[in-house]
């Protein structure tokens, strides 16, 4: 009786239990289109404090090189390392947010990346009498400009907080989806396992 009972269960779950059940964990495992919108910003982010970084690298070479820009060389050194920051800021390094916790919060990590900008953009005069480095250098330090504006005001106005929130309602709905998908597994190895006694 009981194996005879679990083939019609069986088939009742293939259509009406099993079936809505992985059709809801679908819907629900739906990504978070804040959290795909924030993601591409960090993505362009990283980008612009890389492109920063390259210039600056650029720049620092050739000053050295130069040798009476020893000190325009030094700072492009520096700018290197703080740009280097912004790219670990934007990873969400968990090492980096560790003994940065300024970098939590998005005004401070906007300032930061002002700063940076700001530091790619010093001695233009210097940059005019290059051609090539100079657009690079212009795009570069007003791209991470517009972000750390952007990253600023979203901070005054709480939005990374909405961020972690929507993070943390993220994570919980993934392990949800993952407990459930693991108590289905586990539920048909049984009823396969039924089946077998049952025969």
């Amino acid at each position: 009786m009981e194996g005879e009972s679990s083939q019609p269960s069986n088939r009742g779950g293939d259509n009406s239990g099993s079936g809505p059940s992985v059709s809801s964990i679908r819907v629900r495992s739906r990504p978070d289109c804040f959290l795909i919108f924030y993601r591409c910003f960090r993505l362009i982010t990283s980008l612009a404090a890389i492109l920063c970084i390259a210039v600056n690298v650029l720049s620092a070479v050739r000053s050295f090189k130069n040798g009476s820009d020893v000190f325009d060389g030094i700072f492009r050194c520096y700018a290197v390392v703080v740009a280097m920051f912004v790219v670990a800021a934007e990873t969400e390094w968990g090492f980096i947010m560790k003994f940065w916790k300024v970098l939590e919060y998005w005004a401070g990590r906007g300032m930061l990346q002002i700063f940076v900008a700001v530091m790619t953009r010093a001695y233009p005069e210097y940059f005019e009498k290059h051609q090539d480095l100079f657009l690079l250098q212009s795009i570069a330090s007003y791209l991470l400009l517009a972000c750390g504006v952007i990253y600023v005001i979203s901070g005054i106005l709480c939005i990374g907080v909405f961020k972690r929130y929507r993070q943390k309602k993220e994570f919980s709905r993934d392990q949800a989806i993952k407990d459930l998908q693991d108590l289905e597994r586990r539920r048909e190895e049984l009823e396969s396992l039924l089946i077998v006694e049952g025969a």
